[in-house]
């Protein structure tokens, strides 16, 4: 079962009342850019492929028949398992982007506890042998199948089999950088978080995956070392991977590493990948957050004081004001040579960083999800949801409603049971959402134009 979270404790999500006063967060109102690009991609092959108009029918949609559709969905998983061995380049990528989909889509437990040695075996055969796209792939399949099969003996046996496997492929120099992007990464962190039970097992993917991204932070200095824009993103997934498991570390192992990376991880504040700013930022915001939870003798250990001194209760970084200064500057970014968009999010993560660093509080986000809600109310649940939203994209609502791993981890309680009467009483109407949506759009259109106004004063 996943360990307790680092953070504030959790908080339990309760229905929709009629009024609610929270927004939902903006991270949920669709699929990101990337995310949509990489469910848009299709393989032509031969193998049957959920991009389909005939398996979008029986993917979605309101059947009445869920039995049958049940049944075909099951149908056609099969065929892409037994494709997965084909000698065909094509036909195998087919059959692993349809799996993915399939996996993000819906709840399979049931169907991959009895095929998931065979499952297995092939995403192993497609790791070592298969080049390219088909290993990235390979390796996200991994990663919704530890999710899919969840904490216990099931899981943990499918992540011991292959945990050697993406080790050896993060560590290996001379892999292609696309094959390492992401999904190697990520699958290891998210394996790891979710089917590990030894602590050895904990220990051993944080060391690789702090390997990976300690490579562009330099020994000394206030810079990190220039990194080639091929390496960025896998330096970014390794890194997220990496805080991700930091919020189940035990408190022993956090002193130590705390007192390894933090002093480093600034540098990486200057990198030219906007995504790993962002990441640098919300990991240094993390540590923060961590080190608030250790015992006073662990927080003496950081601290730039001898011991006969008092300990005071808060964490201070002794480099603090240069620290600040640098959040300050990436949330006041204007250079015109960046995208508008990658500023624009540049500057709303490193407010909120900045904001948790010189006050230590963590903005809340909420999001909503047929009748319930997700407080996201620490640094930690930020990272932990983050990291099952980018592999299960547009399934998130789906799988926060019905999987019981996502349920347990978030403190959402017992999935809810409700009948077709009650969803039909509880949803809006088209006419009551035109409504509230051309309300909020006049009420934004008068915020954006009195600071659009040239007349108005700037300080």
């Amino acid at each position: 079962m996943p360990r307790a979270r680092k953070g504030s404790a959790p908080r339990r999500g309760g229905q929709r009342s009629g009024g609610g006063a929270r927004s939902s967060t903006q991270a949920d109102s669709g699929s990101s850019e990337d995310e949509a690009a990489s469910e848009a991609r299709s393989t032509t092959s031969e193998c049957p492929s959920l991009l389909s108009t005939a398996a979008e029918e029986s993917f979605g949609g309101d059947a009445v028949d869920e039995q049958g559709q049940q049944e075909d969905l099951e149908e056609k998983l099969k065929e892409y398992v037994d494709c997965l061995t084909d000698k065909s380049a094509k036909t195998r990528q087919g059959a692993l982007e349809s799996l993915r989909l399939a996996l993000a889509a819906h709840l399979l437990s049931d169907f991959l506890l009895e095929r998931r040695l065979t499952v297995a075996d092939a995403l192993e055969k497609c790791l070592k042998k298969g080049k390219g796209e088909e290993q990235a792939l390979a390796a996200a399949v991994l990663g919704l199948l530890c999710v899919q099969l969840g904490p216990g003996p099931k899981g943990e046996e499918l992540f011991h089999s292959l945990q050697p496997l993406l080790v050896s492929v993060l560590s290996d120099s001379t892999a292609s950088p696309a094959v390492r992007l992401h999904q190697c990464a990520s699958a290891l962190g998210l394996g790891c978080y979710v089917a590990a039970t030894d602590v050895q097992d904990l220990v051993s993917c944080l060391t690789c995956l702090e390997g990976v991204f300690s490579r562009s932070c330099g020994v000394g200095g206030s810079t990190a070392p220039v990194v080639p824009v091929s390496l960025q993103g896998l330096l970014c997934a390794a890194l997220q991977a990496w805080a991700l498991l930091l919020t189940i570390c035990p408190s022993a192992h956090i002193s130590r590493i705390l007192d390894r990376q933090l002093p480093r991880l600034p540098q990486l504040l200057s990198s030219e990948s906007v995504n790993l700013r962002m990441a640098a930022g919300e990991t240094i915001a993390l540590l923060f957050e961590l080190t608030r939870d250790l015992e006073p003798t662990e927080l003496r250990l950081l601290l730039p004081r001898p011991p006969s001194l008092p300990l005071q209760e808060d964490f201070v970084y002794e480099d603090m004001e240069a620290l600040c200064s640098t959040l300050r500057t990436l949330a006041t970014d204007s250079n015109k040579y960046r995208a508008k968009a990658d500023r624009r999010r540049q500057r709303s993560t490193f407010r909120s960083v900045l904001h948790f660093v010189e006050g230590g509080e963590c903005e809340e986000e909420t999001v909503r999800f047929g009748l319930e809600v997700l407080y996201v109310d620490s640094w930690a649940r930020r990272r932990v949801y983050a990291a099952f939203k980018d592999a299960l994209g547009s399934g998130m609502h789906h799988h926060l409603q019905n999987n019981e791993l996502l349920r347990d981890i978030f403190g959402l309680g017992p999935v809810l049971v409700l009948d077709a009467t009650a969803l039909k009483a509880c949803k809006i109407s088209r006419f009551e959402k035109h409504l509230y949506n051309a309300a909020a759009f006049k009420a934004r259109t008068k915020a954006r134009s009195r600071v659009r106004d040239k007349r108005a004063d700037i300080l």
